[in-house]
């Protein structure tokens, strides 16, 4: 039996949370007429998620989009098989590495089981219909044009929800049964942090030791690149934050020392980003000598913090109630953070095996357990804009990027993607040296003195493919984000720079969606012309930096965005998708060539310009292995070469250059 998990008859299974308990004569504290029980236990039972309003909430929204006939193909940065074929950090390749499997070509959706609602349909509606999302909050009375968008998002929800955390911050656990239980430790009222990327504390009570600068609470600030998902575009900003156990903090003498900890972190950074070389099978320095550094693996007890923020473009505006830098609002869509509750390497499970039909976590207290080695939690916004804990079913939505396969003995629902080192995302894309171990800030954005922003961090490269990153995603992507869209900013600033005038094959087109030629002609062309626009190097700067329009929006279409997304907060139905456009993107819609017809579930085909709401399955042989499954195809050419508008790129390995 798994050594942290047994059953007791409610069919509860109890996780040994490993923080020291309350006196046993002082068990309970009084707040406000509510007993608060302190207990060394996290407590969970498992859900099925065919009892979820959407039983496929791991498989986001951009799964389902259209590929302009396989001209953008935003798949590759999750369903590639360049780490595994690495051998390092992920067990999940999903371009063809494992037979019949490849989710760059095929619409492959998995149902539960023989009898579970069919996976291909896409249950996102606030995508999906705008407008729908719209009449809900109409409906509830609210007019919002009176929200005061730009005051909301300079409000500050975070540090009332940390208040009501119980506890020391040093513990990962506060112990206590309240809902706050497993909000991260990070007092936000500490950043943002130091020069360095520690956050440090003037309550000495919430440090493990203290420097010449202050407390240091054992946090410590990423700065990544990004790529099509959190960015100020998007509408979501992060900040993220890691932290190591006490002992990664302490040298052989058993002292807490600085120069220790920052040791062990740049070891960590090596072993998640596969560069430790001839350091592979040693230990981690001081008193951590007693875990060995393996490829693609965070030591057990490993903490990442991930406030998600609004976006607010004059958040270093004098006016601003803003502790922060760059484009983060003071106020956070969410709240998350994950906890590796137990010592595992991914690579030592293969692909496929471990995997169970049930999630367990807990809706009180906003975690679910991620099904291979680390417990997820999140909190968001309530309808008055007050932090809360996530449902596991919202919660269903991180495991579906933050997870992958695991032997287990009681298999646990797992997901999960090819991009991801030991389920996480941004610190594999940690920028280089110190400019990595900073708060993040989308490559140093600016406010110059004439009120102009700017990108101050050049473009970091690609480390397998020897290319800008951000070059790379536009030159497969064709847009501005993982759903392909081309923002109005993009749109106007392509059509003054991308001419024939200046040397380009056409004039920038508008996507002609009169007819299905139409389409595919203004498609092709507009792939042509921003692969153009890269190679050329025209979406940088002179000094190497990315375009300022490519990355941040103006303050109107970023306010637009919170507003959008406000929508969502009032009618709390984050379960129908947290991403929300002016109208619906292009590709949802159905405009493609007559012979290769997109087909529903009961066989009949799409009309031209239709919304794409659900995909064909394979219905014919239900003694085959893809029964039920989708068997439609996404129209990416795996044979066709990238100089002839290909866009399969089935290695993609998520690591930048450190030069």
């Amino acid at each position: 039996m798994l050594k942290y998990l047994f059953f007791i008859a409610s069919s509860l299974i109890i996780l040994n949370a490993g923080c020291q308990p309350t006196d046993s004569n002082d068990t309970s504290l009084n707040n406000d007429s509510d007993e608060i029980i302190a207990t060394p236990n996290i407590i969970g039972k498992y859900f099925n998620p065919i009892t979820f309003t959407n039983p496929y909430a791991n498989v986001p929204a951009q799964c389902y989009i259209e590929t302009s006939n396989g001209r953008q193909n935003a798949c590759l940065f999750c369903h590639t098989n360049g780490l595994y074929h690495l051998g390092v950090g992920n067990n999940n390749p999903q371009a063809g590495a494992i037979p019949g499997l490849n989710l760059q070509i095929d619409y492959g959706f998995d149902p539960l089981s023989t009898t579970a609602p069919y996976a291909s349909i896409n249950r996102w509606e606030n995508t999906l219909y705008p407008e729908k999302l719209a009449q809900y909050v109409a409906e509830l009375g609210i007019v919002m044009n009176d929200w005061d968008m730009q005051s909301y998002i300079r409000t500050d929800n975070w540090q009332a929800a940390f208040n009501q955390r119980l506890g020391s911050p040093k513990d990962w656990d506060s112990g206590y049964e309240n809902a706050m239980r497993l909000l991260p430790g990070l007092n936000p009222q500490d950043l943002p942090a130091d020069s360095d990327g520690f956050v440090r504390t003037t309550n000495t009570e919430n440090a493990f030791f203290t420097d010449a600068k202050g407390g240091i609470t054992g946090w410590r600030a990423i700065n990544f690149m990004p790529y099509g998902i959190f960015t100020p575009i998007s509408g979501s900003v992060s900040g993220i934050y890691i932290r190591l156990p006490e002992k990664f903090m302490k040298n052989q003498n058993n002292e807490f020392d600085l120069t220790t900890y920052q040791t062990n972190l740049d070891l960590l950074e090596k072993a998640i980003k596969d560069e430790l070389g001839a350091l592979e099978e040693t230990t981690y320095a001081g008193m951590a000598n007693d875990e060995t550094l393996l490829r693609g693996a965070y030591p057990k007890g490993t903490e990442f913090a991930h406030p998600l923020h609004y976006v607010d473009m004059e958040a270093d505006d004098i006016n601003a109630v803003s502790q922060f830098t760059g484009t983060r609002a003071q106020r956070v869509k969410e709240v998350r953070y994950m906890y590796k509750y137990e010592s595992y390497d991914p690579m030592g499970s293969t692909p496929g095996s471990g995997e169970g039909d049930s999630i367990y976590g807990n809706n009180e207290q906003g975690w679910v357990y991620n099904g291979t080695g680390w417990i997820l939690s999140g909190f968001i916004e309530n309808k008055d804009g007050i932090l809360r804990p996530q449902t596991t079913e919202e919660l269903t939505q991180c495991i579906g990027c933050h997870s992958g396969f695991k032997n287990t003995e009681f298999p646990n629902f797992s997901s999960g993607t090819g991009g991801t080192v030991d389920s996480t995302w941004a610190f594999p894309r940690k920028l280089p040296n110190n400019l990595g171990w900073q708060e993040m800030n989308y490559l140093g954005f600016t406010i110059n003195s004439d009120g102009s922003v700017k990108s101050t961090i050049q473009e970091p490269n690609n480390r397998e493919k020897g290319m800008g990153e951000f070059g790379l995603f536009l030159s497969y992507v064709v847009g501005a984000s993982l759903y392909g869209e081309v923002p109005p900013i993009y749109e106007n600033n392509f059509q003054n720079i991308i001419t024939q005038t200046n040397g380009y094959s056409y004039d920038w087109p508008t996507l002609d969606t009169t007819t299905a030629q139409d389409f595919e002609n203004t498609s092709e062309q507009r792939q042509t012309l921003l692969r153009e626009f890269v190679e050329r190097g025209d979406y940088l700067d002179n000094d190497g930096t990315i375009k300022s329009f490519l990355l941040y929006p103006s303050e109107d279409f970023a306010l637009a965005n919170a507003q959008r997304y406000r929508q969502v907060v009032a009618t709390q139905r984050y379960k129908y998708g947290k991403d929300v456009f002016a109208q619906t993107p292009s590709n949802y819609h159905h405009y493609r060539l007559p012979d290769q017809t997109a087909l529903k579930i009961d066989g009949t085909a799409y009309e031209f310009g239709e919304i794409i709401t659900e995909r064909s399955v394979q219905l014919d042989e239900p003694t085959r292995f893809d029964y039920r499954a989708g068997d439609s195809i996404t129209l990416i050419n795996k044979d066709l070469p990238f100089e002839n508008g290909g866009t399969y790129f089935p290695e993609y390995v998520p690591y930048i250059a450190d030069k």
